[in-house]
């Protein structure tokens, strides 16, 4: 009924619009050679937000392809492994930055002969997957907003939140893989959206994402203050954790999250997690209904390098039967 008590219509703030992908230079190019035992997949793996996430993608010829925002701009990486090492090819504003910072992205300052393994399980591990190295991103916003994401929710919910997102409100990724080939959006890659963008979506944007009101205010108080942030990523990794853990809805478990993908941290370990301490327990003693003390207590001999254990761990795929039915993966953009 019209009148002075009619709702007011609701209204979008003005985002800024995507940038389309039209950088059709050619890539700059870069040749590394790792030392030692190598498996690109293993280490990139972590940076990956689901099979269908729009920021990174693995094709058949195991190439792996990151969309990222680096501090010179948008940028998109492939990287592939072969006889004479990993060839990368970077497109857009940030290429540079990206390939610069190849090696540590992909582990060279990572140190995996620090890892004594105490267990024989670890030990058949390490045998079977010494290529594993821990990346370093040297960036905090692009791990940390999908990892509270994943705050309380299911893995599936998660990643398909930071998905709805990305595409509705990131740009094209520079270069070919921006581009679709098929007319579909949903087979073009992504770059996340900048900082100001994050600030100005709409709450009941976040509600068709699937995101409750809880995340969705850390990630914008988060974004205020992302350059103190991201200076974390060249602190160590205990006081880059406690600067990320000052900001209200950021705990041990998503900055634990953050800075093994930004930082490389070898013994950050990720506690208050629903199911980990059950398996790290389960593979180590046998235990099922180890909690986060229990977990702590049987990594204690891997001290300094506890995430390289529990990733390994993870690998063997042994995990606890199951004893209960799935989480249900909920919705809330209906409500």
């Amino acid at each position: 009924m019209a009148g002075r008590f009619a709702p007011r219509p609701r209204t979008t703030p003005a985002l800024p619009a995507p940038r389309p992908s039209r950088d059709t230079a050619p890539p700059k190019t870069r040749l590394w050679a790792p030392r030692g035992h190598f498996e690109l997949g293993l280490v990139l793996g972590p940076l990956r937000r689901g099979p269908a996430d729009p920021t990174f993608r693995i094709f058949p010829d195991g190439s792996a392809v990151r969309a990222t925002r680096t501090p010179e701009g948008p940028g998109t990486l492939r990287v592939r492994a072969g006889d004479g090492g990993v060839r990368a090819e970077a497109w857009g504003d940030g290429a540079d930055w990206l390939l610069e910072r190849l090696p540590e992205m992909l582990g060279a300052s990572d140190d995996p002969d620090a890892f004594v393994p105490r267990h024989r399980l670890l030990a058949a591990a390490q045998r079977r997957r010494p290529g594993l190295r821990l990346c370093r991103t040297g960036r905090v916003m692009e791990s940390l907003i999908p990892s509270v994401l994943e705050q309380k929710v299911t893995t599936i919910e998660a990643n398909r939140s930071w998905r709805h997102l990305v595409r509705k409100y990131g740009e094209p990724a520079p270069g070919p893989y921006g581009d679709s080939p098929d007319g579909r959006r949903d087979s073009r890659m992504y770059v996340m959206p900048d900082l100001r963008t994050w600030a100005m979506i709409p709450s009941w944007e976040w509600h068709k994402a699937g995101v409750d009101a809880k995340r969705s205010d850390t990630v914008a108080r988060a974004v205020r203050v992302a350059r103190r942030l991201e200076e974390a990523a060249t602190m160590e990794p205990e006081p880059a954790a406690a600067r990320l853990q000052l900001i209200p809805g950021i705990g041990p478990w998503t900055a634990a999250e953050v800075i093994q993908r930004s930082n490389g941290a070898p013994d950050a370990v990720t506690v208050g997690d629903l199911h980990l301490p059950g398996i790290i327990g389960y593979a180590l003693a046998g235990r099922p209904d180890t909690d986060d003390a229990g977990m702590l207590e049987l990594l204690e001999p891997y001290a300094g390098q506890r995430h390289r254990a529990v990733r390994l761990i993870l690998l063997t795929g042994r995990t606890p039967p199951r004893r209960a039915p799935r989480m249900p993966v909920g919705r809330i953009a209906h409500l």
